[in-house]
C-alpha cells in the first residue's frame, strides 16, 4: 500500500451470493472482486471465503468495511422476524377494523391502550397506565421484543416516553418508540415500521457481530458502515437500533454500484442476482426515492428507501410445470442441477438414466430434488415421524421429489408439511435453472456439464419439442418477464397479462414478437439500462434490443451491489415539527410549538419558533452524522409547510464516509 492509498472493503450479502470488491476510495479503482455462495446459516462464513478469496495483504491497510445485505427485507418476507407485541395507544379499535389493518401491522400481537394526542399535541385521553403494564406482565414471556406506537406521537411522544419507563422498570425486553423512528403522520404506517424495526433488531445485531467475527478472522479492525435502503450508509450502531432501515438495502446499493461504474447520470439499473431482479432508476446522478415509504412483503412502512419494483426472477429461479402443465420459470429459487452434481456425482448418474428411461416416461417433477443442507441442530425438535423418516432417507445424497414422496406415503409434495425444516434450511431444493440452460450451450460452464444436459433432455423429451426450441421459448419467457416488470415500473400501471383481445395487450405482443402482416409497433426506453449481477449479460440483451435501447455492462458489473456498498454517502435527516396552540375555543392561533425528538418547546411568535427549529435541526442532523461516521459534512436545511399553519424543518447532514484505520 502506497502513502496516498485509501483501501476500502465493500460487502453484499444477497440471497444467493456475498459479493465483495477492494477499492482505493482515492483514485475509485478496484483492486480486487470476489463473488462466494451466501451462507445463511452463518453468514460470517460466506463474507469470510469472500475477504479470503480477495486476498488482503495488509489487513490493517483496510480503512472501512461497509456492508449491503438483503437481510431485513427478506426475514420480513419469509416470516422470520422475531416475535413482538404491539402496543396501540390511542389508536381506534373500530376505525382499524372498518378499514381492514389488522393485517397491516406485521404481527398478530397488538394491544389497543387509552391514551393518545390530537393533531395539535393535545392530550385527548389520559394514559392507561395501569393497563399497559398488566398486558406487558401478560405477554412478555410470549415475544422477544415491545414496539410503542401512540397517536400523533409525532407532535407529542409523551405517552410513548412514560410508557416506555413504566415497562423498563419491570421488563428487560428491547423496546421500539414510533416517534423515534419517523415523524410522519400516518399513524399505521408508523405502527407497523415500529413493530417491523422490533422484529429485525436480534437479526441484525447477529448479522453485524457475524460480519465482526469475519473481519476479526481476518485481522480487519476498520469501522463498519452499513447501507440503508435508500443507499446512504449508516454505522453499525445507528444500524443495530434501526434494522428496518435496511430494508431495500441491497437494490439500493447495486443502484449506487451500476451509476458508480458506470458514470451515467440518467440510467434504468437492471439488478440479475440469483434470487430475483431488481429495478430502480437513476435520475440526475441519483436513485430516485419513493416518497411513501418502502413497501415489502405488502407491509407498508414509513421508512425512507430507493423507489424499486423487486420480482421473483434470477438466474437460479426454478423451471418446471405448472397445475396446467405449463412451464413456468420463478418465483421460487432453488439450487441449479449443475452445483448439485458438481457436489454430488451420483446426481449426475441418477439424472443420465433417467433421460433414457422410455417406460414409465419420466416428468419434469423428477428433476426437483431435495437434499440435506445440515444437520439437525439439538435445539430443534421435528413434530412429525414424516419429518424425521425425510431427514433419514435423504442421509444418503439427494433424491429425486417423486421418489422422496412415495417412500413417505404422500401423492404430492404439498402434502409434506414441515415449517422447521425449511426455515431453518436443514433441507434444500434444487432443481432446473436458467443457469442450468447456461451449462447446456456453454455460455457459463463453472460447474457439472453432464447433468443439466441430462435434464433439459427430460424436460424436451416430455413436451416433445426440439432442445432448441424449447430453450428459446424458455428465453422468450424471461425476456417478456423482465420487459413487463420494466413497463409496469416506469408507468407506474398495471401491464395486461395475455388478453389478447385488449389492444394494450395486442400492441405489447406485437411489440415483443412481430406477426402482423400490416403493423409494425415498439417501444422505446429513453434511458440506456445499466446490467448488474453475473447473468446481466445473457439475461438482458435481448430486453434491450427489444425496447430499442442501449444494454450498458460496465467493468465489474457483476459485483457492482458491492461496489455500491462503499460509494454511498454517509446522511442523517432530522425532522423539526412547528405546529399552532389554538386558543381554547380552537379557533385562534396564540402560539407556536416546536417538536424537536422528545422535546417540546412553545414560542408566541412563529419567527422565533422557526430560529429556533432551523438551529436546533442543524445542531442535531451535524452531531448525529458526526456519530454515524461522516468526514466534514454539509448540512442543508428546508422548510415545508406541513398543513394549515403547520411546518415541518428537514435538517439534512451528508458526507463521505470517515477513513480510519489505514497505516
Amino acid at each position: 500500500m502506497t502513502n496516498n492509498e485509501a483501501l476500502v472493503l465493500g460487502i453484499d450479502t444477497g440471497g444467493t451470493f456475498t459479493d465483495g470488491v477492494l477499492l482505493d476510495y482515492n483514485t475509485h479503482k478496484i483492486l480486487a472482486a470476489h463473488k462466494s455462495l451466501t451462507t445463511k446459516r452463518d453468514f460470517s462464513i460466506g463474507i469470510e471465503n469472500v475477504i479470503a478469496a480477495i486476498d488482503i495483504q495488509d489487513p490493517a491497510a483496510i480503512q472501512m468495511v461497509a456492508i449491503s445485505t438483503t437481510l431485513a427485507t427478506n426475514a420480513i418476507a419469509e416470516g422470520k422476524g422475531k416475535r413482538v407485541a404491539l402496543f396501540l395507544v390511542g389508536y381506534d379499535p373500530e376505525l382499524i377494523t372498518s378499514f381492514d389493518f389488522e393485517d397491516d401491522f406485521a404481527t398478530p400481537n397488538f394491544f389497543y391502550i387509552d391514551g393518545g394526542h390530537d393533531l395539535y399535541g393535545q392530550e385527548k385521553e389520559k394514559l392507561d397506565l395501569e393497563g399497559l403494564l398488566a398486558k406487558v406482565n401478560q405477554v412478555k414471556n410470549q415475544v422477544d421484543a415491545l414496539a410503542l406506537s401512540s397517536y400523533f406521537s409525532p407532535r407529542n411522544p409523551e405517552h410513548e416516553i412514560r410508557a416506555h419507563k413504566a415497562i423498563a422498570s419491570i421488563c428487560d425486553l428491547p423496546i421500539v418508540l414510533g416517534h423515534q423512528l419517523s415523524t410522519k403522520l400516518g399513524s399505521v404506517e408508523r405502527a407497523t415500521t415500529a413493530a417491523l424495526n422490533a422484529s429485525l433488531l436480534a437479526i441484525l445485531q447477529d448479522f453485524i457481530i457475524a460480519v465482526r467475527r469475519a473481519m476479526e478472522r481476518r485481522g480487519i479492525e476498520s469501522p463498519v458502515m452499513v447501507v440503508r435502503g435508500d443507499g446512504t450508509l449508516m454505522s453499525e450502531e445507528f444500524a443495530a437500533r434501526t434494522p428496518v432501515e435496511t430494508i431495500h438495502s441491497g437494490p439500493a446499493a447495486s443502484a449506487i454500484g451500476g451509476r458508480f461504474l458506470s458514470g451515467l447520470d440518467d440510467a434504468l439499473v437492471v439488478d440479475v442476482g440469483g434470487t430475483t431482479t431488481d429495478l430502480a432508476l437513476i435520475q440526475k446522478g441519483e436513485v430516485t426515492i419513493n416518497p411513501d415509504g418502502a413497501t415489502t412483503a405488502g407491509y407498508k412502512t414509513s421508512v425512507k428507501a430507493a423507489n424499486l419494483l423487486s420480482i421473483g426472477l434470477g438466474g437460479d429461479s426454478h423451471i418446471a410445470l405448472d397445475r396446467k402443465k405449463e412451464v413456468s420459470i420463478g418465483p421460487e429459487r432453488v439450487v441449479p442441477l449443475a452445483y448439485l452434481a458438481q457436489q454430488y456425482p451420483n446426481v449426475q448418474k441418477r439424472l443420465e438414466a433417467l433421460a433414457k428411461q422410455s417406460m414409465p416416461a419420466p416428468s419434469p417433477d423428477d428433476l426437483e430434488y431435495w437434499f440435506l443442507q445440515r444437520e439437525l441442530p439439538q435445539e430443534l425438535s421435528l413434530s412429525s415421524k414424516r419429518e424425521e423418516k425425510l431427514l433419514h432417507l435423504l442421509e444418503n445424497g439427494p433424491r429425486p421429489v417423486p421418489n422422496l414422496m412415495k417412500e413417505l406415503g404422500l401423492m404430492a409434495k404439498s402434502q409434506f408439511q414441515s415449517k422447521i425444516l425449511w426455515r431453518e434450511e436443514i433441507i434444500g431444493k434444487a432443481g432446473f435453472t436458467p443457469t442450468d440452460m447456461l451449462h447446456c450451450d456453454g455460455r457459463h460452464q463453472p460447474w457439472n456439464l453432464e447433468a443439466p444436459r441430462a435434464a433439459l433432455e427430460v424436460f424436451t423429451n416430455f413436451l416433445s419439442l426440439e432442445s432448441e426450441v424449447f430453450v428459446q421459448s424458455l428465453w422468450s419467457l424471461i425476456t417478456e418477464k423482465v420487459i413487463r416488470a420494466v413497463l409496469g415500473f416506469l408507468t407506474e400501471k398495471e401491464i395486461p397479462n395475455n388478453k389478447p383481445g385488449k389492444f394494450g395487450d395486442w400492441m405489447l405482443h406485437n411489440s415483443l414478437y412481430p406477426s402482423h402482416p400490416h403493423l409494425k409497433t415498439g417501444i422505446q426506453l429513453q434511458q440506456p439500462i445499466i446490467g448488474i449481477g453475473a447473468p446481466a449479460q445473457v439475461m438482458l440483451e435481448t430486453v434491450a434490443e427489444k425496447l430499442n435501447t442501449q444494454l450498458i455492462l460496465p467493468n465489474h458489473y457483476y459485483v457492482a451491489n458491492a461496489v455500491g456498498a462503499i460509494a454511498g454517502s454517509v446522511m442523517v435527516t432530522e425532522e423539526i415539527l412547528i405546529y399552532p396552540r389554538l386558543s381554547p375555543a380552537g379557533i385562534d392561533v396564540i402560539a407556536y410549538y416546536v417538536q424537536a425528538r422528545d422535546k417540546r418547546e412553545e414560542y408566541e411568535e412563529f419567527e422565533d419558533a422557526l430560529k429556533y427549529a432551523k438551529e436546533t435541526g442543524r445542531e442535531q442532523a451535524l452531531s448525529a452524522v458526526l456519530r454515524s461516521g461522516a468526514a466534514n459534512p454539509q448540512v442543508f436545511v428546508e422548510v415545508v409547510q406541513d398543513g394549515m399553519d403547520s411546518y415541518r424543518v428537514k435538517a439534512k447532514a451528508m458526507g463521505n464516509p470517515r477513513l480510519e484505520g489505514g497505516s
